[in-house]
This record gives C-alpha cells, sequence and structure tokens, in this order.
C-alpha cells in the first residue's frame, strides 16, 4: 500500500507541476514578450527531407510541441525520476486542455494614411500554380506578378537571392496568404509576415528614393507625351516612360530586405513573401512604385499639372498671332494723312500747396470724421509732394516711423480722448505702447525722422565734433558732461545732449536717477545752444 501510495501522489504531482505555468487560454501576450517557437533555427537547418513549410504551420496558429519529443522538457516529469512519498497528497485535478496560441490582430495603422503613406490590405490565398510541390521545387518559370513592371520587381528580387528554395517558401507563403496589411512609405515597404509561430515576424524592404534632379527629369519624360499621363490614370505603367533614364524599378541587388526572424538568409522567406506581395501591389497600382522611389500620387500629379499649364503657357506666347482679315486702323490714318491726332493738352499748372479736403459730417456708427479729415488731408499733402518732387516722402517709412509720423500731425499738445483713441489704435498696429508713442512723437516733433533715431538707436561717432563738445560746456560754466556713445549727460542726471547723425545736438529732460528720457528744445548745432530754453546756466 505504501508503494501504490507514493506512486499515486508522484503522478498527481507530475500532473500538478504540468500544469501550474500554463497561461490562461483567454490571456494575450504583451507586446514586448516574445513568445518561444521553433523558429530559433535557420530555415537551412530546420527543414528536412519530404516535408514542407506549408505543412509545418498553418497562418493563424503555431505549432504546439509535444511533450513526448522533448523528454528534457522541465515540465515533463517521468515516474521514474519522481521518488516522492506523500501518501496524503490530494491535489485538484489540473486542466490538462493545451493552451491554444492567439495570433495579434493586423498591425497596420490605415488612419495616419498620407500622400507620402499608404495601407493596403492583406491580399486573400490564391491558387498556387505549383500545386503538389509546397517546397517550391518546381521550375519556378511560372510568373508571379499579373503586369510587366511586376514581374520586373520579381526579376530584380530573385536575381539578387542567394537561396533560391527560401524564395520558393517566400513564394509559397505569399500565395496562402501569410502577409498582413503592407505600408508603404518612401524607401520603405513594411508588413508583418506570419511565420509557424503565434507572434508574426516584422518585415521590411528598403529601396533607394531619386534624389530632386532625377524627379525632374521623370517629370519631364511624362510631360513630353500626354499618354504618358493618361496611363499612369489608368493604373499602367508604360515601358518608354520607365526606360526614359530614371531608374524606377529595381535591379538585381537594390532590394533590402530586413526581417526580425533569427534566419541570416538574403532574403529570408518572410522577406520573400514581402517582396511577392508587393509585385501584386505593384500590378494593381504603379503609383505604389513611385511613392517607393520617393513622391506620392497627388504630389507628382499636381507637379505634372503645373507643368502641362507652364509648358503651354510658353507655347502661346512663342507662337505668333494669326493675322486678322482686313486693314489696320493705323494703315489707313497714315495712308490719308490729313486724319492725324491732335496732340495732348499740356498738363495743368501745379498748385503752390495742396488744398483743404471737404468736410465730412458725423454719422451715427460712422467713421470718426476727425479722423478722416486727417487722413485725407495727409494723402493731399503727399500726392503735391510727389508731383512737385517725384518722389514720396512718407513711401521709404517703415511701419513704426509712419505711425509717429500720423500721430505727430494731430494738432494739439495735449492728450484728448480723440487723441488717447488714436494713439491707442496706433500703438496696437505697431506691437508698442501708447507711452513709447507719445514719446516717439515729441521726438519727432522735435527732428522729423532724425529725431526719431536720436531717441531710438544710440552710436559711436567719430572724433571730431563730439569730442570738442565737453569744453565748449565747460567754457560755459557748465560742469562736466559724462560721454556715452553719442550722450553727454549732466553728472545730476536730469539733463542730457545727444549728437544725431545729422551733426545736430538734441537736448533731452528726465526726473534725477530715473532715466526717463523726454526730447526738449531745439536741435542745435551748438550744443550750449541746444541747451537754450532748458534753464540758466547757473541751474543746470
Amino acid at each position: 500500500m505504501r508503494g501504490r501510495a507514493g506512486e499515486v501522489g508522484a503522478r498527481d504531482l507530475r500532473d500538478f507541476l504540468a500544469g501550474a505555468f500554463r497561461l490562461p487560454a483567454d490571456l494575450e501576450l504583451p507586446a514586448d514578450v516574445t513568445p518561444v517557437a521553433d523558429e530559433t533555427v535557420p530555415d537551412n537547418d530546420r527543414s528536412t527531407p519530404g516535408s514542407s513549410d506549408s505543412e509545418a504551420f498553418t497562418p493563424t496558429s503555431a505549432p504546439t510541441p509535444d511533450p513526448t519529443e522533448h523528454p528534457s522538457h522541465p515540465s515533463v516529469i517521468s515516474p521514474e525520476s519522481a521518488h516522492v512519498d506523500l501518501p496524503s497528497l490530494h491535489l485538484p485535478a489540473p486542466d490538462l486542455t493545451p493552451a491554444t496560441p492567439r495570433t495579434p490582430a493586423s498591425m497596420a495603422s490605415p488612419s495616419r494614411d498620407s500622400d507620402l503613406r499608404r495601407t493596403f490590405p492583406a491580399f486573400s490565398p490564391r491558387p498556387s500554380d505549383r500545386d503538389g510541390d509546397s517546397e517550391g521545387n518546381g521550375d519556378g518559370n511560372t510568373n508571379f506578378a499579373e503586369t510587366w513592371w511586376g514581374n520586373a520587381w520579381v526579376t530584380a528580387l530573385e536575381e539578387g537571392a542567394l537561396d533560391p528554395k527560401r524564395l520558393m517558401r517566400g513564394r509559397n507563403y505569399a500565395e496562402k496568404g501569410h502577409v498582413d496589411a503592407i505600408t508603404v512609405t518612401p524607401g520603405l515597404v513594411l508588413a508583418y509576415v506570419q511565420g509557424s509561430r503565434a507572434r508574426p515576424y516584422r518585415v521590411q524592404v528598403r529601396l533607394r528614393t531619386l534624389d530632386d534632379a532625377a524627379w525632374e527629369r521623370f517629370l519631364d519624360a511624362a510631360a513630353d507625351r500626354p499618354g504618358h499621363i493618361a496611363a499612369l490614370l489608368d493604373k499602367e505603367m508604360p515601358k518608354s516612360l520607365a526606360e526614359s533614364g530614371v531608374p524606377l524599378l529595381p535591379g538585381p541587388g537594390d532590394l533590402d530586405p530586413r526581417c526580425s526572424c533569427p534566419d541570416s538568409g538574403h532574403p529570408c522567406k518572410h522577406a520573400a513573401a514581402l517582396c511577392y506581395q508587393t509585385a501584386r501591389l505593384l500590378d494593381a497600382d504603379p503609383f505604389v512604385l513611385l511613392l517607393l522611389r520617393g513622391r506620392g500620387e497627388r504630389p507628382l500629379l499636381d507637379a505634372l499639372s503645373r507643368r502641362n499649364a507652364a509648358r503651354a503657357a510658353r507655347a502661346a506666347q512663342e507662337q505668333e498671332p494669326a493675322p486678322l482679315p482686313g486693314v489696320r486702323a493705323t494703315d489707313v490714318l497714315v495712308e490719308r494723312g490729313e486724319r492725324r491726332l491732335p496732340p495732348l493738352p499740356l498738363p495743368l499748372p501745379i498748385p503752390p500747396h495742396p488744398e483743404q479736403p471737404p468736410a465730412y459730417p458725423a454719422a451715427p456708427g460712422g467713421p470718426d470724421p476727425f479722423a478722416l479729415d486727417q487722413l485725407a488731408t495727409d494723402a493731399a499733402a503727399r500726392a503735391h509732394a510727389l508731383l512737385t518732387t517725384g518722389r514720396d516722402p512718407v513711401g521709404d517709412l517703415t511701419l513704426w516711423q509712419d505711425a509717429v509720423r500720423l500721430a505727430a500731425a494731430r494738432p494739439g499738445s495735449g492728450l484728448t480722448v480723440t487723441t488717447r483713441a488714436l494713439y491707442a489704435s496706433l500703438a496696437k498696429a505697431t506691437g508698442r505702447t501708447a507711452a513709447d508713442l507719445a514719446r516717439a512723437v515729441a521726438a519727432w516733433r522735435q527732428g522729423g525722422v532724425e529725431g526719431l533715431a536720436v531717441l531710438e538707436e544710440p552710436w559711436d561717432p567719430p572724433a571730431g565734433r563730439f569730442d570738442r563738445a565737453r569744453p565748449l560746456l565747460l567754457a560755459a560754466d557748465l560742469p562736466a558732461f559724462r560721454p556715452w556713445h553719442n550722450h553727454l549727460t549732466h553728472p545730476h542726471g536730469h539733463v542730457q545732449l545727444r549728437l544725431g547723425q545729422d551733426g545736430l545736438w538734441y537736448a533731452y529732460e528726465s526726473e534725477p536717477g530715473h532715466e526717463d528720457w523726454w526730447p526738449r528744445g531745439t536741435p542745435d548745432l551748438d550744443p550750449v545752444g541746444a541747451l537754450t530754453g532748458l534753464g540758466a546756466p547757473g541751474e543746470l
């Protein structure tokens, strides 16, 4: 009885351990966890005579290893190796139903498609032309694609492959629908290919894109013959366009396949399957090839449309107009002689000054009549200057300078309600504050454009007049002013002189210690004269 109990306990323990680490059937593996599968050995090491890839797996499930074929597997315990004496061990019967691996849903993202990214749904399986030869060891002469350009793609793949057997397996994969949705971007074809394990492999095929010069040659060749554009719109690729000197179709070795499987073949059967399915995409739409080379369908058609329009416009300009029937009117007038056009009258004399615009009545909800009067007066003055001198004095001003000029032309010295509204509007249009505008208006009224430049643009004057200014100020019983760039500042910090690039001195005043300088007085060539009116020499 003791031996019989030990044998039963060992069997219960073995059954318990066999199912203790099995994942539930409805639990899907995370994206970053790779399940253990049998594809850890390259194709050339795993294939056996008399077997085929199509029989080794199905696209929806991976093969489940048989524990009897792996005696060294940690989950398999033989009765001979389990000497456990547990007579009182009572364990519930484990669920020995084998876990079914779950195939992930399609990993394509058609919602991200654009002119330079297109996603195509997976092709459905189609009957193989090599029935009874699933390994693909037949003659392989049957064309996979249906168009000459699709077969040119297949030729580039097959002539650049190193192992024909892998190609045949990949072709078999493609025909049986193991390739998921295909995403095409410039220089890249991407898809997931179902192998013999539950989780598919990530496969890429890279192709060099064309540079701008090559695309210019392609557009010229396509625009030279209208039939090329019509053929492209009918999803056809003319041979004359593909052979126009631009390498649209790949050659042997141009395709660069990459796969996440451990097989180091070039290409592996998963990459070969993607290449074959890409040929079917090219059959349906040759613009896929153009996208692979770097340009999308819509940008290409737009560029061809613009090029055709430009060529038509040039042709119309170069073509001489057809002569019109009849006699030209100028010829008739020359023949008669007596009917010549009279000369134009002399221009009217220029008025001495601009006239005043008419008065604009105020209307409820209408524009400010005073503002309209100011704009009309300004336009009349500019027109008069242009008529008399041939140039517009305001044409070279910046937006800020013109805003300061308009505000300075406003009569009056106080900030009325109307003036505040004008200042606020001009300051907002120029990105400044009303205080900045008021200070700039004072500088404009002091010296115009030069006065505004003196306010806002310090500069380093050359030796000469600036150096002689300090001795002149000392001779007028004024203290020694501190120099900085083109500024001479009183030691008490309330008076300042600034030398403009026009050679004039501009006076400024500020509260002592506040550095809040405002233009004062009239510019003068003499620095002492520029201080006239700011106070007696003793006060300065």
